[in-house]
């Protein structure tokens, strides 16, 4: 469950400082040729990369944490909301298998798992968001959510609208 948090001061200020650490793997501009995509995100599970669709046949590729066996999904869905610091709540499953997890975790705070945004998706208790781990990015770790890199979440925020497209393919 998501709820606005605080929004983030100094965004921008705290990338140029050096708060967040350079990701091992940069996102980077790469060939997209599938028609109909243009503007929409594209996740693909298996090479847990998460692609914004350009409009000239490329993409936008950024590195992201997928869902761990038994976690993950596929279909078509899309962005319903926009959160810098949101607060955290843990879903059911995530409360059951971590009994020990507060019922909130405001927004900001080092033990938020969502990093510093988030964007909530239609249907399901599912985000594309940073990260309170960026270790776990490339790898399957999550309950069904999208973890980017906290500077790549903040770069991908700013590049899409509520109402994107969003498949996500195993």
């Amino acid at each position: 469950m998501f709820r606005t948090g605080r929004v983030a001061v100094g965004v921008a200020a705290a990338l140029l400082t050096g708060v967040f650490a350079a990701p091992v793997e940069a996102r980077e501009i790469v060939p997209f040729n599938e028609p109909g995509l243009a503007g929409s995100l594209v996740v693909r599970t298996s090479e847990r990369r998460l692609y914004l669709v350009n409009w000239d046949g490329t993409a936008i590729r950024y590195p992201v944490a997928v869902g761990k066996p038994g976690k993950q999904w596929a279909g078509r869905t899309e962005i319903d909301g926009k959160y810098f610091h949101p607060d955290w709540s843990p879903p059911a499953d995530v409360k059951r298998d971590h009994p020990s997890l507060p019922n909130l975790i405001r927004g900001g705070t080092r033990g938020n798992p969502m990093g510093v945004a988030a964007m909530t998706l239609r249907g399901g208790e599912y985000a594309i968001h940073g990260t309170n781990r960026p270790n776990s990015i490339g790898t399957f770790a999550s309950y069904g959510c999208i973890r980017m890199y906290n500077q790549d979440i903040t770069d991908l925020y700013q590049r899409v609208s509520v109402g994107t497209q969003v498949y996500v393919t195993r």
